[in-house]
């Protein structure tokens, strides 16, 4: 089984990394929209390889990895 963390163009992952959405997202119980094309610089792994964390201002959003490529 391979526990590296691609993205979705199979690009492998690592912390401190910077991604792109390749899709609008909306973010579960709040009204924010994730815009295609947003950049999210300094990503953190999690223990799923199909996740990750990302900063935004003071919230903390896991994104799919399935919806964004390496910047």
């Amino acid at each position: 089984m391979d526990d590296e963390t691609k993205d979705s163009n199979g690009a492998v992952l690592a912390d401190g990394d910077s991604v792109q959405l390749i899709r609008d997202l909306k973010v579960k119980n709040s009204s924010l929209n994730l815009k295609r094309g947003s950049t999210m610089k300094n990503i953190r792994l999690t223990g799923n390889p199909e996740e990750i964390e990302v900063k935004d201002g003071k919230s903390t959003l896991v994104l799919k990895t399935c919806y964004l490529k390496k910047a």
